[in-house]
């Protein structure tokens, strides 16, 4: 006998049949990472969020134009949502009452408006998506206008790509020059507005067309503004504390109302006042882009340069001091190195 029949006779021997398999005891399916393609999903805008129901816009400008209620799909679990954005829906979109469709996926953005917590906190707030202009509400006086906050503001817009425009009430209580002198050189179409004398008209004309974000320190009468706008749109209004001199927090979501006039559409999203906005996801380089004949000149700076008024070998700084960009170019600089110091500080 070779040692290859060396074996125990002792040991059993095993077959197939012996195997136990422990039952699945939900007999469900095992889990695959393969989703489902959805090809019969519909494209809608979303416009607003409450407690984990999306009102979506369905048939946007077309003739079956409609809201509806969704929820999220499971697999966007760790995706935000946000309004404005265009959003792929299943399900039972119709909009009658108790139906509730679902979100699987979302559309590529155009932009995306975001501030952190503060300025340290590399974790970004997405706070709307696709809008293309930013309308900055300050008021005149009750509350004081905030430069840094109104600056802060700008840098995010011009981050995201977003036209930044501005709008000064209250105007009646205070002259708004001085304020204003600050954005010299911006290039900001600005619209002031007095108690019974709001510029709807052409403020609404700079609308048409446009997917706009209104911001603003709470009780700057932005949500006035938005209900003088668009009729309907009952935005809850508040006043600012005597003793404190804040506005009281009232529109508690973000929301996308339509804006309707005789020389077209547009889309006013209002947003909850805010008293700080957080730069800590901001790159730098964007605030430059935005100013394109500057950016230009830039390109002759050396590597890493700050572009501000210490900067050494600054080549805007060089073309400043030696006349070259004129005076209108030296504001644009101010301008520039104002927005990048509100950045770094």
């Amino acid at each position: 006998m070779s040692w290859l029949d060396d074996t125990d006779d002792d040991e059993p021997e095993f077959d197939e049949a012996d195997v136990r398999v422990r039952p699945n005891p939900k007999a469900n399916r095992p889990r695959t990472k393969r989703r489902p393609a959805h090809g019969d999903a519909v494209v809608a805008r979303v416009l607003g969020v409450d407690r984990g129901r999306y009102t979506v816009l369905v048939d946007e400008d077309g003739a079956n134009e409609h809201e509806a209620l969704a929820v999220r799909a499971r697999e966007l679990r760790k995706t935000p949502i946000v309004t404005g954005d265009r959003a792929r829906v299943v399900g039972d979109a119709s909009g009658a009452e108790g139906t509730l469709a679902r979100i699987v996926g979302i559309q590529e953005r155009t932009s995306l408006l975001r501030r952190s917590a503060d300025d340290t906190d590399q974790v970004e707030r997405v706070v709307v998506a696709n809008a293309d202009q930013m309308l900055v509400v300050v008021a005149a006086a009750d509350p004081e206008p905030r430069e840094r906050l109104v600056d802060r503001y700008l840098v995010a817009a011009l981050d995201a790509g977003i036209r930044p425009l501005l709008v000064v009430t209250k105007t009646d209580l205070a002259d708004p020059a001085d304020f204003l002198s600050h954005f010299d050189g911006l290039g900001l179409e600005v619209f002031t507005s007095a108690r019974g004398e709001m510029p709807l008209e052409r403020i609404g004309a700079a609308l048409v067309g446009h997917s706009t974000v209104f911001v603003g320190h709470s009780g700057v009468g932005k949500s006035t503004l938005v209900n003088a706008l668009v009729p309907g749109a009952d935005r809850a209004t508040g006043h600012v504390n005597v003793v404190t001199g804040r506005g009281r927090h009232t529109s508690s979501s973000t929301v996308s109302l339509r804006y309707a006039s005789a020389a077209g559409r547009g889309w006013v999203i209002d947003t909850p006042g805010v008293r700080s906005f957080g730069l800590g996801h901001i790159d730098p380089a964007n605030i430059l882009r935005a100013f394109t004949d500057l950016a230009e000149i830039a390109e002759e700076c050396p590597r890493g340069c700050t572009h501000l008024p210490d900067a050494p070998d600054c080549a805007l700084v060089e073309a400043v001091a030696e006349g070259r960009l004129g005076d209108t170019g030296a504001a644009r600089l101010d301008s520039l190195q104002r927005l990048l110091t509100t950045f770094a500080g």
